[in-house]
């Protein structure tokens, strides 16, 4: 875990001597998805303690974080970049063996990318709520700076996650996001608290 924040390159050359050895691209070992799950878990318990909003309130957060964020929303975002990097990305050669992404790699893609998501998003925002939760320009700054930098580098390391992969190319369409992420980090910068809205939403 700790080399997709530091070194995630390393991380996908590691995947890439996977594939050589298994003859498949994803994992086969659930253990970085249930310390994925807890580790959500735990942050979903540390915020409902600080809002004091009780089981029920903790229950909410979690179907929230864990069932839409992780799962609902990772199992679309793997699907369309699953069929974007099948239909679009592949390189077409007749002398060589065609090769497709597995689903599940890219579901690892993204698993791997909401690691980087969750330390910015979840577990940095925590340790920030005191300056956060003000009602001043600078809490605003550094809580949209957080959730830029969130979405930032899931779309980089999902850009790495397929750049490992020889059989495609033009991979970079994954870091067109970022531009996008930057305008709207621009526009909020004007007036909305985006982690404001957020916990008022969850909790």
């Amino acid at each position: 875990m700790l080399y997709l924040l530091v070194s995630p390159k390393r991380v996908y050359r590691n995947i890439y001597y996977h594939k050589q050895t298994k003859n498949q691209w994803a994992r086969d070992d659930p253990a970085f998805i249930i310390l994925q799950v807890a580790g959500i878990a735990v942050m979903a318990a540390a915020y409902s303690v600080v809002y004091g909003v009780g089981i029920h309130g903790f229950i909410k957060a979690l179907v929230q974080l864990l069932l839409v964020n992780y799962f609902i929303f990772g199992i679309l975002i793997a699907t369309v970049t699953w069929f974007v990097a099948n239909r679009f990305l592949r390189h077409q050669n007749v002398h060589v063996a065609d090769q497709q992404v597995e689903w599940m790699y890219a579901f690892d893609v993204h698993c791997n990318s909401f690691f980087t998501f969750y330390v910015f998003a979840y577990v940095l925002q925590f340790f920030f709520l005191p300056v956060l939760m003000k009602t001043s320009w600078m809490s605003l700054f550094l809580g949209n700076t957080l959730f830029a930098l969130a979405g930032s580098a899931y779309a980089f390391t999902t850009y790495l996650g397929f750049h490992a992969m020889p059989f495609l190319h033009h991979q970079e369409s994954f870091l067109y996001t970022i531009p996008v992420i930057a305008m709207a980090y621009l526009v909020s910068l004007f007036g909305f608290n985006l982690s404001h809205h957020l916990i008022d939403f969850y909790f």
